[in-house]
């Protein structure tokens, strides 16, 4: 990864890669919008209502990666000290609070026509709520950090021991007690009907490609603040 620790090789790498994922991601998720919300049939289960999956899945996909990917950009700031790992870092925490929150909002309306309720304080969405707080946290004190123009730490460790909560929420469902169904994919198959699944599988590629432009652009946009401001303190000096 050190490849791209020269901010202007990973620029000349993050412009044109940028449209590429948000525009894929965005056709992506136009096509698997259109055929769940219009073209698959509804499940013999939980009716129209299963259509908020193609959202909530997705959401609940790159909440728990986007946590992942901060904790290994904090990693990467304490161990190897990557000039680019604590901007990732940053750049990662708001879209993955955005699609935290875009969980636990489609799942509470999910919830309502399935389990007769908008909340149940069980063991995964629990968790979730924890996850979204862990960003707004994250968001606090690597703001805090960057205003004192430090390379702060104290968000790189808290990016790491957050990471925690990641296995609980995958594994809550099999822990505890819950409402919250179990895993419907894994390495094994899958238990949902092909007809629902390319869709969602299609979706879940398009937000991840999408989250990938987002944090593109929020990381380049970072590099040029920083840029900026080095140069104001160069003026200033002289």
């Amino acid at each position: 990864m050190h490849i791209f620790a020269n901010p202007a090789r990973f620029l000349s790498i993050a412009r044109p890669l940028t449209p590429w994922l948000g525009w894929a991601g965005a056709a992506m998720i136009a096509v698997s919008l259109v055929a769940g919300l219009f073209l698959t049939p509804p499940d013999y289960l939980q009716g129209e209502s299963v259509r908020i999956m193609y959202v909530h899945v997705p959401a609940a996909w790159l909440g728990m990666a986007g946590w992942s990917g901060i904790a290994v950009s904090s990693l990467m700031q304490l161990i190897w000290r990557h000039p680019l790992a604590s901007v990732a870092a940053r750049a990662i925490a708001v879209p993955g609070a955005l699609f935290a929150a875009i969980c636990l909002i489609t799942g509470s309306l999910w919830g309502r026509p399935t389990w007769g309720t908008y909340w149940e304080w069980d063991g995964r969405l629990t968790s979730m709520l924890v996850l979204f707080f862990l960003y707004l946290a994250y968001i606090a004190l690597s703001s805090a950090g960057a205003e004192r123009g430090s390379n702060d730490r104290i968000s790189a460790i808290f990016g790491v021991v957050g990471a925690v909560n990641i296995p609980v929420i995958h594994y809550s469902v099999e822990w505890w007690r819950t409402l919250h169904q179990g895993q419907s994919i894994g390495l094994g198959g899958s238990k949902i009907d092909p007809s629902l699944l390319w869709p969602l599988l299609l979706s879940t590629l398009g937000f991840s490609l999408l989250f990938g432009a987002i944090v593109l652009m929020r990381m380049r946009a970072l590099l040029a603040q920083a840029k900026v401001e080095a140069r104001l303190k160069r003026i200033a000096t002289e």
